[in-house]
């Protein structure tokens, strides 16, 4: 029998045990009392997910681009980083999850991975293909994370009964999420080489646009818009996203996608219908689990519109192609799948140093290790056409079913084929991959609609200011009478040359200077000109090409952030009345004696400076001085007679002659932007070359009415070749009334 002192350390020691247990489960407590809060953290990163993606899908319905751009949410950085939160409860394998909510919160998560991975699957079109490589490595560990932590969970919840129908959706889910994975693998393979066939085809393109090329100095508006849109739709139909969305590994990703949601769909309901309450949570995550659920069941709904749209319009197309084409055409696997693979096949290894035989097994082994990949590749290649096959016979069998409504849509289509301009004039300029179906006239159609929208949208931003001040104007001559070979130079061998911004902003600042003027009348001249600025500014960036006239433009652009903001130059006020003389000669005289001192000071400074002989590396202000000294110089040589509103009103036609002439060049600046080397930047550049032909469009109405001086091109860019081929030729050779189209009267 045991001893009372034995019988006393026995329930010592239990105490002990018994505290140990409760001291433990406070601590559990302690430790698992913010995990609703995480939870939250879960449904906040799943709701920003699922924003992005249907801000994505709300810009494709808008523009009636169905191929859906990524913008919003693309693969990258930090659409990774919000994945890797929304998929934390896949990961976790230390919760409890035995509740039927557990486990769909869990099922949400994987399916609303797969839903985001065919939703950025375009976006493989626009990275480089370092990005590509880098994004897509990190996704690949992501995934192969996820699918072991399923794995692993699924075998250790095999034993519960109750969620074992969960666990196949669970499974289910981790499959397709494997199989996009593969798919998106495999795809970024082929873009490469496709956007370079893509980029020899609008390369040829784009030399055939040139032989209809809109010259300068012989343009019409019209000619200008349809210029822009060949290249929009070259631009567009190239689209690095555009060509990734109408491959047949996307369109069956986007097909994969409705399923696994149709899969979540169908797990929600029948869990609700076999339990009408599905009762508490089981995991330290409490009730945010439910906040989980309802956030990524909506993201997976918003999320598969987007691939499902795409999948639907893919077959749709393929359906009207169906019994055209023969068998082995249609399962042909073009060379830009396989190129690349191919290449890394062939390509030695980069060993310089090793034994014969170790390079020789080695180049076998990669040989036989991508022959293995390219066959895979075709057979995914084959796989998918299949599927889209197979969904084109679906899409076919549902038309025939809806046979009226069909034949209401074919009449509104071909009613929109009718439509003048559209097939006849930009189906030729579409850009196509081998095998690739041609484009149906409704989304040539909406291609078109798209571009004349962003030239609408300029046309509302159009300048009146500045279309009234080039009213004034009737010819050019004021790009030869702002100067004059008779000012001499000041002190300099060299003179610096001109931009076009530089003699207008130097113009208007001598003009506001004008005593006795009503100031309406300047403020007005500064709207006009600020307004007329935004589009020299444009033509002196894109025609300097080798950027020799950068320092000039620099100085205008400084000198006019005075004059426009405060009505200063050179930080005189040119209002002040320290400024102003007794009549306007005297203040342009005043202006002119400023700029000399401001240039005369400057070279006895620098006077022992080899690189300041070179003008274009003078300082701003004294290239502004100088300009300012030269037209003041000039206008009191040949305007010393004029009163204050006749010298106010030359020097405003004076302006508007120099931003008539510099404005011509408008053409050749907006062909310059439709035309991108860079494939990722070529559809911004047109849409922006869009915007501005809307922007100038009744300016350009305005100068095709003008004889234009007989100057190439590249020399019609340069202020100085039109000042010297002005001095050469009479006034009259150069000029016509602006309202006789350029005819004789």
């Amino acid at each position: 029998m045991a001893s009372p002192k034995c019988w006393e350390l026995y329930y010592s020691e239990q105490c002990n045990q018994l505290c140990n247990y409760v001291n433990q489960k406070d601590l559990e407590m302690k430790l698992d009392a913010p995990m609703p809060w995480i939870g939250l953290y879960i449904a906040a990163a799943s709701a920003v997910c699922t924003l992005a993606m249907a801000a994505d899908t709300l810009r494709g319905f808008w523009s009636r681009r169905f191929w859906f751009p990524c913008k919003y949410f693309s693969l990258n950085a930090f659409t990774l980083t919000l994945l890797a939160v929304t998929m934390k409860l896949p990961l976790d394998l230390t919760s409890l999850t035995t509740s039927v909510n557990d486990n769909l919160a869990r099922v949400s998560s994987l399916v609303l991975m797969s839903t985001a991975m065919a939703n950025f699957m375009t976006s493989l079109g626009s990275m480089t293909n370092h990005d590509i490589a880098l994004n897509l490595a990190a996704l690949v560990i992501f995934v192969v994370t996820v699918a072991a932590n399923v794995i692993i969970h699924t075998a250790q919840m095999s034993i519960d009964i109750e969620v074992r129908q969960i666990l196949a959706a669970e499974i289910a889910a981790t499959v397709f999420m494997i199989l996009l994975l593969l798919i998106l693998c495999f795809s970024a393979v082929m873009i490469p080489t496709a956007k370079r066939y893509i980029d020899l085809a609008y390369r040829e393109m784009h030399r055939n646009v040139l032989d209809k090329q809109v010259e300068w100095g012989k343009f019409t508006v019209e000619e200008i818009r349809t210029s822009v849109r060949r290249y929009w739709v070259m631009a567009e139909t190239g689209s690095s996203q555009f060509v990734v969305a109408r491959s047949v590994t996307c369109v069956t990703s986007s097909f994969m996608c409705m399923w696994i949601a149709l899969t979540l769909i169908q797990v929600e309901v029948r869990m609700r219908v076999e339990h009408e309450k599905l009762g508490p949570t089981s995991s330290n995550y409490n009730w945010s689990i439910n906040a989980i659920l309802v956030v990524q069941s909506i993201g997976v709904a918003l999320g598969s519109i987007a691939p499902v749209t795409r999948w639907f319009f893919a077959a749709r197309l393929k359906s009207s192609k169906i019994g055209r084409t023969s068998f082995r055409d249609e399962f042909k696997v073009e060379a830009y799948w396989t190129q690349r693979l191919v290449y890394w096949r062939e390509r030695p290894l980069p060993l310089r140093t090793g034994r014969h035989v170790s390079k020789k097994l080695l180049h076998d082994a990669k040989g036989l290790l991508l022959n293995l990949c390219i066959l895979l590749q075709i057979v995914i290649v084959l796989a998918c056409k299949l599927v889209v096959l197979f969904s084109a016979a679906v899409v076919k069998g549902l038309s025939f079913c809806f046979r009226r409504h069909v034949k209401v849509s074919d009449g509104g289509r071909r009613g929109m084929e009718s439509r003048p301009g559209v097939e006849l004039d930009y189906s030729g300029y579409v850009l196509l991959l081998e095998g690739e179906s041609e484009l149906p006239q409704k989304t040539l159609t909406y291609i078109c609609n798209e571009v004349d929208k962003l030239i609408q949208i300029g046309t509302k931003k159009q300048s009146k200011n500045l279309i009234k001040l080039l009213s004034t104007s009737a010819n050019f001559n004021g790009v030869r009478e702002f100067d004059t070979n008779k000012v001499p130079s000041l002190q300099s061998s060299r003179e610096p040359p001109n931009c076009w911004s530089l003699p207008v902003v130097t113009l208007t600042s001598i003009a506001i200077s004008i005593p006795k003027i009503a100031d309406h009348k300047p403020n007005q001249l500064l709207s006009a000109v600020s307004e007329g600025l935004y589009f020299a500014k444009l033509v002196d960036k894109s025609l300097d090409i080798n950027g020799d006239l950068t320092s000039i433009r620099h100085a205008a652009d400084v000198v006019w952030v005075g004059v426009e903001l405060s009505k200063k130059w050179q930080d005189k006020d040119l209002k002040n009345a320290n400024l102003e003389g007794r009549s306007h000669m005297e203040t342009v005289q005043k202006l002119s004696d400023i700029a000399e001192k401001i240039v005369a000071e400057f070279v006895t400074e620098t006077k022992d400076h080899p690189t300041m002989r070179n003008p274009l590396n003078w300082p701003v202000k004294v290239i502004a001085a100088r300009s300012m000294y030269r037209v003041t110089q000039n206008i009191l040589l040949a305007h010393d007679s004029e009163t204050n509103e006749e010298l106010f009103e030359r020097l405003s036609i004076m302006i508007s002659d120099v931003m008539a002439a510099c404005l011509t060049n408008l053409v050749r600046v907006i062909t310059f932007k439709c035309h991108d080397n860079s494939v990722n930047g070529r559809e911004e550049s047109v849409r922006q070359a869009a915007i501005l032909f809307g922007e100038s469009e009744e300016i350009l109405e305005i100068l095709q009415l003008r004889e234009l001086p007989k100057l190439d091109a590249e020399k019609a860019a340069n202020i100085e070749e039109w000042r010297a081929f002005m001095e050469l030729n009479q006034p009259a050779s150069v000029s016509a009334d602006p309202h006789s189209n350029g005819e004789e009267p």
